[in-house]
């Protein structure tokens, strides 16, 4: 491990400066305009993997954007890891409030600003960064590696559980590896052994065929911006809690004894209220801010659009108003169960003065492992080596459908071995990686391929 540790040491301004690079493909992939920008980033990935020495690497085509793949398999008996990330990023708005451009990758204080730095190309780097020095510095692996890197995630990875049933042989492994997750505070690395769920829609209202001047048809017809609004007001009590008939039926409750372990966690409510700028914090009665975000479902608007929203006045009935809603979906809930009882509400608030539309845009199954498996005790070792302390075990608030997918379609356990930070803007402007993680990170990837090596 000495050589290979030396590697990354000396290496590391290079990673960066690789990094820049792929940090400056905009692979946005929910914009169909930067389609050829996100297969131009699928190629860099794969030439990335090329370079480090893996092996059989390629762009396996779906109907949507390629999954980029390739595998080392010269360790027999070996247990094999298969590594999941993505290349695509979110959308960049709002511009003005990037402090630098989004996709010229800017360090200040020691963190790397651009999209895409931590959700996910940073941390799919990492790992790449770490096989290239154990391949150059010894002639292999200690274990089995297989790459699976796709470029829908952030648009739902339409295509990826059609690729994985149809891959079953090139993706059969031990266990699956994933670093697309926070770790629970700056100075405090965490393994992550839960997931929510995502259910999320979009609702379309339209009340005449074109806008009306509110003077002369006002009072004539109903306002589908009123009608939306008087929709979404009866979505969640006062207290916070969703009134969707059955919405909580499958709810898994928290152990009296994980509830406690959470207790012990480094958390200041005062200084997590502060960081997000919020005057007071919200959310369903009866539960603690990490409760809430970690173990409780939730349903928020995403987004609204409605008639005039320029400078100055223009006195318009809008013809349609629209909302994108979602759901976070704890462990036992059912995106399809969810779909079908928010469709159900939302027809019964709509009245019929307007033409409602509701369409299913994405979701994803809720997943939880024990977390103590010897995958992820491997993983707190790997960790303890890289960062220098022992892991807490924390809960995450978002969503990775395909964890699911691998435990359902491969019967594979996975290990979150995310790297970034809670304040990492993951989605919104200046999003940044610390990149003393990073650093950490690659060291920390290579003494996980060692410890699963050395599993019986």
């Amino acid at each position: 491990m000495n050589d290979v540790l030396d590697f990354i040491n000396v290496h590391r301004d290079r990673y960066i400066d690789e990094l820049t690079h792929y940090l400056a493909i905009p692979s946005i992939s929910a914009l169909p305009e930067h389609a050829a920008d996100v297969r131009r980033a699928a190629t860099w990935t794969a030439e990335a993997l090329r370079t480090a020495g893996m092996q059989n690497v390629r762009l396996v085509e779906t109907p949507g954007q390629p999954v980029v793949y390739g595998d080392w398999l010269g360790a027999p008996g070996k247990p094999t890891i298969l590594f999941y990330g993505h290349y695509d990023v979110q959308p960049v708005d709002p511009l003005d409030l990037w402090t630098t451009p989004p996709f010229e990758a800017t360090v200040r204080d020691g963190e790397l600003y651009a999209r895409g730095a931590a959700d996910d190309k940073g941390q799919v780097f990492m790992h790449i960064k770490a096989v290239e020095a154990f391949i150059k510095q010894t002639g292999g692996l200690p274990v089995n590696m297989r790459f699976c890197i796709e470029g829908e995630e952030e648009v739902g990875s339409a295509n990826l559980d059609t690729f994985i049933r149809d891959h079953k042989e090139e993706l059969a492994a031990d266990v699956v590896v994933i670093s697309d997750s926070p770790m629970f505070d700056r100075g405090v690395p965490s393994i992550c052994y839960g997931l929510r769920g995502l259910a999320y829609f979009q609702i379309d209202l339209r009340g005449t065929k074109s806008d009306l001047h509110s003077g002369s048809f006002g009072g004539a017809v109903a306002n589908p911006a009123f009608v939306l609004t008087q929709i979404l007001s009866q979505m969640k009590d006062r207290g916070g809690r969703v009134k969707i008939p059955g919405f909580y039926d499958d709810v898994r409750p928290l152990s009296d004894a994980e509830r406690e372990e959470w207790k012990k966690l480094p958390f200041s409510e005062t200084k997590y209220r502060k960081e997000l700028g919020a005057p007071r914090l919200f959310g369903e009665k009866g539960y603690s801010t990490l409760e809430r975000v970690w173990a409780r479902p939730t349903l928020e608007v995403n987004g609204l659009l409605s008639g005039f929203t320029g400078d100055g006045a223009k006195t318009v009935l809008p013809a349609v108003a629209m909302a994108k809603v979602s759901m976070r979906l704890v462990p036992d809930q059912s995106p399809d169960t969810v779909a079908e009882l928010f469709e159900a509400y939302v027809k019964k608030l709509c009245p019929p003065t307007v033409t409602l539309t509701v369409t299913r845009m994405h979701g994803g199954k809720p997943w939880m492992t024990e977390f103590n498996n010897k995958f992820v005790r491997a993983a707190g070792r790997a960790i303890e080596q890289g960062f220098g302390q022992t892991p807490v075990f924390s809960r995450e608030g978002g969503s990775i459908p395909v964890v699911s997918t691998f435990q359902d379609e491969l019967g594979l356990p996975s290990v979150l071995f995310g790297v970034g930070l809670p304040d990492e803007n993951a989605h919104a402007p200046d999003e940044k990686l610390d990149l003393g993680n990073f650093h950490n990170g690659v060291i920390a990837s290579a003494y996980l391929y060692q410890e699963i090596a050395n599993l019986e």
